[in-house]
């Protein structure tokens, strides 16, 4: 059978061109599209290097995805094309596929000469300090072949050449545990330099480096009290030389237009200092300063794993009105994150005043859910002309924003606003007959878009946005569905590893901050700490890395240890501080975790389960003996739980729905078929007893509609989906959100906004209930790693007549739909090439088809 390679190959998890990456050997992907039934038999690797072409000849493997590379590993700085052909079982050979690039980074300390550089005047370190410029001027001296700019900052940075931008991301270089990772990119600026004379220079901001950040007012200079950059440009010319311009003593400084800027804050930007021409040769640089020095080890400077934040997306108001004070109101429809551009001509001196806000209450910005967080920008004229401005080095989560003292009429199209969030691949769409299940399905993926800066965060808006371990863990298969998160969440889990505790401990956030007295020091806490086991399986589900495995299982090992200390001889975890199901609706305000499942129990549960996927690991990356030590701890933990919270009645000492979904999801229910049963149908009944209403928090919610799934009782989970209700999922859409809430009433059925001091509109946890909608509603899900072999079993139900889901598998697209006519269910479903599938539908015994297009009807 003839086949055909769809795209380019990639790189290790890098879904456009590779340049610039941290891995001497990266791993290899291809796609492939066949007639039906195609399986690959072999494959072989050309390689396009400086000293020649390479070929590995035809290797006999029917493997695609993550392959290892098979040849000399890469140089610092080496590019090299790769391209691909396979082979099927009958010997025929697809043409070569199109080439793909890879190109090395910085690969060894000693490749870095540049040093950190920032202004040397005095600053006082507990205020917001005037972000600066740094600037340089260079000559080059002959045609360039190519010119790469490495680059990184203490803070924050926008660079430029010659007056142009480099690059379209922003918030650069992202937020690492800096001390150990701080991460640089690497950019092609071959077309901004000319011959002779030319300029570099940087914007920079104190960003997360030693900018305000926590609780209560915040901390600053968490990493350092210096805004630096570190930036080496290496010119090759047409003969082989080559030029290197590195930040160093030679450098410059100067203020620049911003005044203040701060993640929470905002920013304030005097367009009347600006400084025209600064980044270009020519300038008259005579009033810039010498830059001081500061301290980087460059073995701490790592490559990007995954893409940086970029706007994916604006969006104009859907509203204008006036408030009481006569500022301007715009709805843009949708709460967001990302900031407003605008397009505005005024008097020098005009103050335009921007502030954001996720709710309004009687026409105005309802600003308390922000707490400390101010999340105002301001722009001051010159008096110049028409200018188009937005703000650097702030982010903000909105969905309305104020505007104050515009000059004139605000025209159609002078404001709108920019979403920004880390330019992940989208993978995975879902859609049903129900209008409103569809609309919670897109409120899932705006808070993750929200909420995917850089980080996984649990908040865009208020004084926090921090890196919460369990929020990430729950909703990780969703995540891993919606966009292709492979290689942001390994870069992550590896500071995750960095922060761990000596002892284990998984902190409950990530990096870390001083978090007062609620979360320092840091304590082992169940749902959180199981980040460090549970995400990485979830990466290697979905997406057939077992490099991920291997990278975090001493961190997994550890946190299981930990575990397995704190429980003792009797296995019970059942001391210490635990979060629990933290935000039950039956939780009082004051205590979220007081949830009406016992803490501990849920303590033990994720024990038990985090035991049972850290043997599976073990076996996976080939840990036999570490494998069969978890297996029988894991099954000890499992008939403690059992012994401990199961009652003879086959009821459980917590008889709270979260309490069953745990110990159904977790395979903990107990052996003897009585109480099973008993116990599957409780959880049912505990549903219905609610009215369908939700009553689980964050470690219930994600598996509750699984466990009545697996109870038997899928219609039973439908009536909790569609419930409209408070609290429920469908309130929320009802109640005109866009995003998935932190607390289920955060906007109360009256209109008010809840007055408890966490009230999010834009947190995704609780939308980890769409990893259902994938698999059980639409019906697809990975039956083997990376969706090599796919179960395909849709259970219909809740009156939906029709659902529908496509995901980008690692072998290329995935989709289904079915439609219900007459009683009769009609199922289309398409393999990619590479995979099986395993079908099970409703009345019809379980049958496997291989790639390519299908119809069923039921």
């Amino acid at each position: 059978m003839q086949a055909t390679i769809s795209r380019p190959v990639r790189f290790e998890h890098h879904y456009d061109e590779a340049i610039g990456i941290g891995v001497a050997s990266p791993r290899i992907s291809w796609q492939t599209t066949a007639e039906p039934g195609f399986m690959q038999a072999g494959y072989e690797l050309e390689f396009d290097r400086a000293d020649g072409t390479q070929s590995t000849g035809r290797l006999e493997s029917h493997e695609q995805v993550l392959v290892a590379w098979p040849v000399a590993p890469l140089a610092s700085r080496e590019r090299v094309g790769v391209r691909v052909r396979v082979y099927g079982d009958d010997g025929v050979a697809s043409a070569f596929s199109e080439t793909g690039y890879v190109e090395a980074g910085l690969l060894e300390p000693g490749d870095w000469v540049a040093k950190a550089v920032g202004p040397a005047w005095d600053e006082d370190p507990d205020t917001d300090r005037r972000p600066p410029l740094v600037r340089r001027e260079f000559t080059v001296t002959a045609p360039v072949r190519r010119a790469r700019l490495y680059v990184s900052a203490h803070g924050v940075h926008e660079t430029e050449i010659n007056g142009v931008r480099v690059g379209d991301d922003i918030l650069s270089p992202g937020w690492t545990v800096y001390g150990e990772r701080l991460r640089y990119y690497t950019h092609d600026v071959t077309d901004l330099l000319t011959t002779g004379q030319n300029a570099v220079g940087a914007w920079l901001g104190d960003g997360w480096y030693r900018g305000r950040m926590g609780f209560n007012g915040g901390y600053r200079n968490l990493y350092g009290a210096d805004v630096s950059l570190i930036a080496q440009l290496e010119v090759e010319y047409d003969d082989g030389r080559v030029d290197t311009v590195a930040t160093d003593e030679s450098w410059t400084a100067s203020f620049g237009p911003i005044l203040e800027s701060g993640l929470y804050d905002g920013e304030t930007y005097d367009a009347r200092a600006e400084q025209p021409g600064w980044s270009s040769a020519a300038f008259d640089a005579a009033g810039w300063t010498p830059v001081a020095i500061a301290e980087r080890d460059p073995s701490t400077l790592v490559a990007p794993e995954g893409p940086p934040v970029r706007c994916t997306e604006e969006l104009a108001p859907v509203a204008v009105t006036r408030s009481a004070s006569g500022a301007y109101i715009l709805d843009f429809g949708q709460n967001l994150v990302g900031r407003l551009s605008l397009v505005v001509d005024g008097p020098a001196g005009a103050t335009i005043t921007l502030r954001h806000a996720e709710v309004l209450q009687d026409g105005e910005l309802y600003t308390r859910p922000l707490r400390l967080a101010a999340s105002t920008d301001t722009l001051v004229l010159d008096g110049c002309g028409e200018r188009r401005w937005e703000p650097r080095f702030t982010i903000h989560g909105f969905r309305f924003a104020e505007v104050s003292g515009w000059p004139g009429e605000l025209a159609a199209g002078a404001v709108v606003a920019k979403v920004y969030h880390s330019d992940l691949e989208r993978t995975g769409w879902f859609e049903s007959s129900d209008p409103l299940v569809n609309r919670l399905h897109e409120n899932v993926r705006w808070s993750m878009r929200g909420n995917f800066v850089d980080i996984p965060t649990d908040c865009p808006q208020r004084d926090e946005r921090l890196g919460w371990t369990g929020d990430l863990q729950v909703f990780a298969p969703t995540a891993a569905f919606l966009y292709d998160v492979s290689g942001m969440l390994g870069s992550w889990l590896k500071d995750v590893a960095v922060e761990q505790l000596p002892d284990g401990t998984v902190p409950w956030y990530v990096p870390v901050i001083p978090g007062g007295d609620s979360w320092t020091p840091i304590d082992p806490g169940a749902v959180w700490g199981d980040v460090a086991v549970l995400t990485p399986w979830t990466l290697y589900e979905r997406f057939g890395d077992t490099g991920i495995l291997e990278q975090q299982y001493e961190s997994a090992k550890a946190w299981v240890d930990l575990a397995d200390r704190l429980a003792g001889d009797d296995h019970l975890w059942n001391e210490g501080k635990q979060l629990g199901d933290w935000l039950d609706p039956a939780a009082p305000p004051e205590d979220p975790a007081a949830a009406l499942t016992d803490r501990y129990l849920v303590a033990t549960a994720y024990f038990a389960w985090s035991t049972r996927r850290l043997a599976e690991t073990a076996r996976v990356i080939g840990r036999d003996a570490d494998a069969a030590h978890y297996e029988a701890l894991a099954a000890a933990v499992r008939e403690a739980f059992i012994a401990e919270y199961f009652e003879e009645s086959g009821r459980m000492t917590s008889d709270a729905q979260t309490a069953y979904a745990l110990a159904i999801q977790f395979g903990l229910i107990p052996d003897d078929t009585e109480r099973a049963t008993m116990a599957r149908a409780r959880v049912g009944e505990l549903v219905h007893a609610a009215g369908n209403r939700i009553a689980t928090g964050f470690a219930g919610t994600p598996v509750i509609s699984d466990a009545l799934t697996t109870a038997g009782t899928v219609e039973i989970a439908y009536d909790l989906l569609l419930e409209r209700e408070c609290p429920s999922w469908l309130y929320t859409v009802l109640q005109g959100g866009t995003t998935i809430w932190e607390r289920w009433d955060s906007q109360r059925p009256d209109g008010s906004i809840n007055p408890g001091e966490m009230t999010s509109f834009n947190h995704y946890a609780l939308g980890a209930v769409a990893d259902w909608m994938h698999r059980v509603v639409a019906g697809i899900s990975p039956a083997s790693a990376g969706y090599r072999e796919i179960l395909v079993r849709p259970q219909p139900g809740g009156g939906l007549t029709s659902a529908s889901a496509r995901h980008l598998t690692p072998y290329g697209e995935l989709s289904i739909a079915w439609v219900i006519d007459a009683e009769r269910l009609t199922v289309e479903l398409v393999v990619p090439t590479g995979s099986t599938a395993r079908v099970e539908l409703p009345g019809r015994e379980p049958f496997a088809v291989a790639s390519g297009a299908h119809r069923f009807t039921a």
